[in-house]
């Protein structure tokens, strides 16, 4: 059994417990504790990537109980990716707040520790109801984090986010509480043995609770109609927790691939493919809205939360199309979107710092120090979120075209999709102008370009025409993820074999 499977909850969970029970300790010292702990997830992920490479599925029986009665970690090439994706980011993250956004509250390190647990362990776990369990470690230290800084725009966005997400979570306990009901297991390759020889009877109910699932990873993954909260708590976030709230939106994705590909997937009976004749419209609606949104964003922070909408929808139309083509172009983007997002949260604080306002309001404002700098580094994340040439945004969106066959889901999703980007472009073409173009003569003498800070940003950035130069192996590596994912009966076997790695 490889013990570096649990290595991922392990860390941030210990160091994150240090430095709550240490919360006298000098802040050099927390900070440098918080940066060498999310460092370390760095290569670790990518060590368990090149693991999940070699295309077996790797099990961690907690306790050595084995599947399908103890609790199981799985590894498998999806998971591993989810790794790295939120490894990366919050590395740049934690650089961005040691630079002086960590001293607004108390105990932000600690509290981001235990949000990497809660993300590292909903990607890993291979349980229904430890799924809730690390959702729940994770939205607790979220809710703490978007307070971060305190303020009554927070506390708004917050109550609406805490509300919302506790109904989710009351959702996912009856969905759950169903599904061990009819079928007596939670663990999700036995759950997907079970309903796949469920009788017609027990049919209505799984269904049930399996569209309760949908409601509560789309709450998380915030697509229409359930996105309301999104916006104003990613506006009123401080930067480098909003650039982690980048990956929050992909943890519902995952769920929802996840559990629809391997519960209720092609071999689930009458249930299966039960949510694609929901997904595929949600999708579509989502990125035609998340584009108007920023179109009508009067901050650029507001701005750039729509747009995680777009993502968010673009993505959700690759699952529900579902093939394994669309399933990796989908993966691509999904990467894509996640560090590009968060980079762009973090350089809308820097913009904002030069202006002297909490959020860069898209009016008329002083001029910029490092203008060109700061322009180029728009200029780049704005090309690439839009999805145009040569950057990461444009492969993305082109395999996923690409992947739908002609027919009737073609004449939806190239609109829609081409709409939304050009849209995405007239607004981050308004944006730029008005932030670079339409500035005053003087500079604040407040202002402040933090080299720090400007580091953990171009490191963001900068990973789109990586993503370009690396395209080819990481498009082998998604496609051979969305070849497993589909193939069901690897995933059987963790129950068959007793989950033996």
């Amino acid at each position: 059994m490889n013990h570096g499977l649990i290595l991922p909850i392990l860390l941030p969970m210990f160091v994150g417990s240090l430095l709550l029970f240490g919360a006298r300790l000098s802040l050099s010292l927390k900070r440098v504790l918080s940066l060498a702990a999310t460092a370390a997830l760095v290569p670790l992920s990518i060590w368990l990537m090149l693991q999940a490479d070699q295309g077996a599925l790797q099990v961690y029986a907690a306790g050595n109980w084995q599947a399908p009665f103890g609790i199981i970690l799985l590894l498998d090439r999806l998971s591993a990716l989810m790794l790295v994706i939120t490894a990366v980011l919050g590395l740049f993250a934690v650089l961005y707040a040691v630079r002086g956004d960590d001293e607004r509250g108390a105990n932000f390190h600690a509290l981001f520790q235990f949000q990497l647990m809660g993300i590292n362990g909903a990607f890993l776990t291979g349980d229904l109801f430890n799924l809730f369990v690390f959702f729940e470690i994770l939205l607790i230290a979220s809710y703490s984090l978007l307070l971060h800084g305190g303020g009554s725009e927070r506390v708004r966005a917050g109550l609406h986010y805490v509300v919302l997400n506790l109904v989710g979570s009351a959702f996912f306990l009856l969905a759950v509480g169903v599904l061990y009901g009819i079928t007596g297991t939670l663990n999700m390759a036995d759950l997907a043995v079970r309903v796949a020889a469920a009788d017609a009877d027990q049919a209505p109910l799984l269904g049930a609770a399996g569209l309760l699932l949908l409601v509560v990873f789309g709450l998380k993954a915030a697509f229409l109609p359930l996105y309301f909260w999104l916006p104003k708590a990613y506006a009123a976030a401080t930067a480098p927790v909003a650039a982690l709230f980048a990956i929050m939106t992909k943890v519902g994705l995952y769920s929802i691939l996840r559990v629809y590909t391997l519960i209720f997937g092609d071999q689930a009976g009458s249930l299966a493919d039960m949510t694609q004749q929901w997904l595929w419209p949600l999708a579509l609606l989502t990125i035609g809205l998340g584009a108007i949104g920023a179109l009508a964003a009067s901050s650029l922070h507001g701005l750039l939360a729509y747009l995680v909408l777009v993502s968010v929808g673009t993505l959700l139309a690759g699952i529900a199309i579902g093939t394994p083509e669309a399933l990796s172009a989908a993966l691509y983007y999904l990467i894509h979107s996640t560090w590009v997002a968060g980079g762009l949260f973090l350089l809308a604080d820097l913009i904002a710092r030069q202006r002297g306002v909490k959020q860069a309001e898209l009016v008329q404002g002083p001029a910029l120090q490092h203008p060109h700098l700061l322009g180029t580094l728009f200029f780049i994340g704005a090309i690439a979120v839009a999805g145009l040439p040569p950057l990461s945004g444009f492969i993305g969106k082109l395999l996923l075209l690409r992947a739908v066959e002609p027919g009737w889901q073609a004449l939806f999703l190239w609109p829609v999709v081409l709409l939304g980007s050009l849209v995405t472009l007239i607004a981050l073409s308004r944006a730029g102008s008005t932030l670079f173009w339409r500035v005053g003569l003087s500079q604040l003498d407040s202002a402040e370009l933090d080299l720090g800070r400007l580091f953990a940003c171009i490191g963001l950035l900068v990973l789109s025409p990586l993503l370009v130069g690396l395209a080819a192996p990481v498009l082998a590596y998604v496609e051979a993820t969305a070849l497993q994912l589909h193939d069901l009966p690897l995933y059987w076997r963790i129950v068959q074999t007793g989950g033996a790695s």
